[in-house]
């Protein structure tokens, strides 16, 4: 089981309005039928003849000739883009080139008297490999993928598995007076030895999103989170149930709110907010020491809300408010 300090949920009254799956106060919602494909070494998502996301499964080709082989990753979402085709994630950024759209591994930990570092891969002591995929369904225009990750110990010979993981990505696509791309996802964190993970308080790793290069630099992104706080500075360490990352795209602004779901562990969970890069992350273990046990998996939710155009923080509200 994960173990650590209870977490206290703020208290908040909503009105619920309407009864639709992602927001009636929304208006009118169009469902529009979401497909998926196995192409060499992604997965691809579409919504009619709309690209909504990848999933990177093998690692793929390093993009510039500056990056060294230790930096090859698969396992992550990107790109994606929102309804109107406006890219709003990057990969391999040149300021930080681990970073990968969305992506889940762990920083700070310990392990067998070690302490192996599976998000700073130039580090060579740890690393997420991608396993397989495991299912492909669409049901009802809905797009769902299942794959496994692995969590790989290199500080020891032969190299040790730490955790496996499970990814459940589930995609959706709505048009009418609010279009958006939803996509969420699950995933499951299970113990591969008998030794706990442990992760000792630290101010991100976990779930991580990485926003568009042209979004790089001070006043290039903005930031909303539950809270209503807007600037990322003050925003940064604090909790919320969703954050809004989004910036200039050609012809107006588009974006992504993230959802923390209510059973996560912590919840709201504390967000990092990066004070010059699109960079966001769930980090549970900012609130102090934690650690994955063999007794029971560590599961976290997550919904990522693709939308052109400014989100107004009722909407991202009555988005989270109707996510079960």
């Amino acid at each position: 089981m994960v173990q650590g300090e209870p977490m206290k949920m703020r208290q908040m009254s909503y009105v619920m309005l309407g009864h639709l799956l992602l927001g009636g106060a929304l208006g009118s919602d169009e469902v529009v039928p979401v497909a998926l494909e196995r192409q060499g070494k992604q997965v691809i998502f579409r919504a009619g003849d709309q690209e909504v996301a990848r999933y990177q499964a093998e690692p793929g080709e390093l993009p510039r000739a500056d990056i060294t082989e230790v930096y090859r990753r698969g396992g992550y979402l990107h790109p994606l883009f929102t309804p109107k085709g406006h890219l709003v994630t990057d990969d391999y950024p040149t300021n930080h080139v681990h970073h990968h759209g969305v992506w889940m591994p762990w920083t700070k930990t310990k392990f067998q008297g070690r302490e192996p570092d599976f998000w700073n891969m130039g580090k060579g002591g740890a690393r997420v490999e991608f396993v397989a995929v495991d299912q492909m369904d669409v049901e009802g225009g809905v797009a769902k993928l299942t794959v496994r990750h692995r969590f790989v110990d290199l500080g020891v010979e032969p190299p040790v598995t730490v955790l496996n993981e499970q990814w459940v990505v589930t995609v959706r696509a709505f048009g009418g007076e609010q279009p958006r791309h939803v996509i969420d996802l699950v995933s499951t964190q299970t113990c591969a030895t008998t030794e706990a993970l442990k992760l000792p308080m630290y101010h991100y790793g976990g779930f991580g999103f990485r926003g568009r290069r042209e979004w790089d630099g001070v006043g290039n992104v903005r930031f909303l989170t539950a809270e209503g706080e807007t600037d990322r500075v003050k925003a940064n360490e604090t909790r919320g149930e969703w954050c809004w990352i989004g910036g200039a795209v050609e012809g107006g602004v588009a974006g992504v709110t993230v959802l923390c779901h209510r059973d996560n562990f912590r919840f709201p969970q504390p967000m990092r907010l990066h004070p010059k890069e699109p960079f966001f992350c769930y980090a549970p273990q900012q609130l102090g020491d934690m650690e994955i046990t063999p007794e029971q998996p560590y599961v976290s939710r997550y919904r990522l809300m693709i939308t052109d155009g400014e989100v107004k923080a009722t909407t991202a509200d009555e988005w989270w408010q109707e996510w079960e």
